[in-house]
């Protein structure tokens, strides 16, 4: 543990948190993509195949279930509540998201540290969360115009894995024999993905005007 990846650890807390508040709040899911929380809730559960089976710590635990349980319930609430899935934007959230969980689990079948059931599930976690939010980007660039709450939702999900690449290079340079290379390069793809998210971003943060994405 330090300061990077605790950074990191509440960038992702807040950023899920952000997106709780919406649904509750508004009672709405407009502006969400469906297929990047299902993608998500896949990605917890194949990652944290050993939370009942290893323990690390006490905060390892919490924020695993916290991170599976969330994100369960955002998709029940999206599929299910009766008011939220009214504002379901289906028609613009038609990305096919079941190509990347299946060029996922053939990447983590070639490439994993060790031929193991919980390696490969942790390898194909690592990869399908590389590219879990392109479904959310697509609906937000054909939507055009986003939302404060789900602009900062994105924003503090681009900052979390941004902190865990400084998380890396922190452990590079002060851990003898590191090396996470499955992690590195899926974490820099991610992290580029959210480059022109962040531009506009930026953008609208400076000219103090609503975040909008070019279609």
């Amino acid at each position: 543990m330090n300061v990077f990846r605790l950074a990191g650890d509440m960038t992702h807390l807040i950023s899920i948190l952000i997106l709780l508040l919406k649904i509750y709040a508004t009672r709405s899911c407009s502006g969400i993509s469906l297929k990047t929380q299902e993608l998500y809730v896949i990605v917890f559960v194949a990652r944290y195949l050993d939370l009942f089976t290893s323990f690390i710590s006490v905060y390892n635990s919490v924020m695993k279930v916290v991170f599976v349980t969330c994100s369960i319930g955002i998709v029940w609430c999206m599929r299910f509540h009766p008011l939220v899935r009214r504002t379901y934007d289906k028609e613009h959230d038609t990305f096919r998201h079941y190509f990347l969980v299946a060029a996922s689990f053939v990447l983590a079948l070639l490439f994993h540290d060790s031929f193991t059931v919980r390696e490969v599930f942790w390898a194909f976690s690592i990869y399908l969360e590389a590219v879990a939010i392109l479904p959310q980007l697509v609906l937000l660039q054909r939507s055009g115009n986003v939302d404060n709450l789900t602009g900062q939702y994105v924003f503090f999900l681009g900052a979390y894995r941004a902190f865990y690449i400084l998380n890396w290079i922190y452990r590079y340079f002060t851990e003898k024999h590191y090396s996470w290379w499955i992690s590195w390069i899926a974490g820099f793809v991610q992290t580029a993905l959210y480059a022109d998210f962040f531009y506009y971003y930026f953008i609208s943060w400076k000219n103090n005007s609503k975040l909008q994405l070019p279609a």
